[in-house]
């Protein structure tokens, strides 16, 4: 009776380390968060015509959201990686995939709102959603997400087609020019990031020689903060551009 309590037990441990969470890992996302802040806040004020920065064209401001994004998105990866690898929790990824697609909706309904004529249709939720089901399928592999991730991620520079402007495969990405739209994240190069993440996650969280510094606490105030913020990312992400603009309305 005792050997078989053992290994009932011994059958449930995988589970409760998946469910387990790496302070480490949700630092990089509250940084990530705290980035995120700063360029949208900046964007609120050149919408309030409180500073005057060119979005568009500006190389820091281009280049500040490329690693933005970037960051966010090889944490989807990781995160893929961590939430498969002692197999799929189908009742925990579909409650996540569901909150994805409906804080997506309301992104496109707010910002319709906001800005009618460039309202945001495709964004990073948007494409979080569809790159969590793409890259379900590749959490499967190891090294094919390394040399798949890079091979999208350059694509986009060595191939562009009129085709793809038309409205309906904007998603996807190869366009010869930018959207009219407050947020695009298409497929490609984007989810190059996501398969690259799967990739590190693979690397460095392989179960068997985790390194022990991704589970270590969250040290001081600031380090505690980040984290709280890399795990409640989402409502953060939906909720944070609301509250600036109505901060700025009320005060400008």
């Amino acid at each position: 009776m005792a050997k078989r309590r053992q290994q009932k037990s011994a059958t449930k441990a995988p589970a409760q380390k998946s469910a387990m969470r790496y302070p480490a890992i949700d630092i990089a996302r509250g940084i990530a968060i705290a980035m995120m802040f700063v360029f949208h806040f900046t964007f609120d004020l050149r919408y309030y015509g409180v500073v005057d920065i060119d979005f568009i064209n500006d190389p820091f401001w281009l280049n500040f959201r490329v690693v933005i994004v970037s960051s966010f998105l090889l944490l989807v990866g990781l995160s893929l990686h961590l939430a498969t690898r002692n197999g799929l929790n189908t009742k925990r990824y579909l409650k996540r995939l569901y909150l994805l697609i409906a804080y997506a909706l309301l992104v496109s309904v707010g910002s319709y709102l906001v800005f009618p004529e460039s309202f945001i249709y495709f964004g990073i939720l948007h494409f979080i959603v569809v790159a969590s089901v793409i890259g379900l399928w590749f959490t499967r592999f190891y090294w094919l997400n390394l040399f798949a991730g890079i091979a999208i991620v350059i694509a986009e520079n060595i191939f562009q087609h009129e085709v793809f402007n038309h409205i309906s495969l904007q998603w996807i990405g190869f366009m010869t020019h930018l959207p009219y739209t407050e947020d695009y994240v298409p497929l490609v190069p984007w989810l190059g990031m996501v398969l690259l993440g799967i990739f590190i996650g693979k690397l460095v969280l392989n179960q068997q020689d985790e390194p022990a510094m991704l589970s270590r606490p969250a040290g001081n105030i600031v380090m505690r903060t980040l984290a709280f913020g890399g795990r409640h990312s989402l409502i953060i992400y939906v909720l944070h551009q609301p509250v600036f603009m109505g901060i700025l309305a009320l005060l400008l």
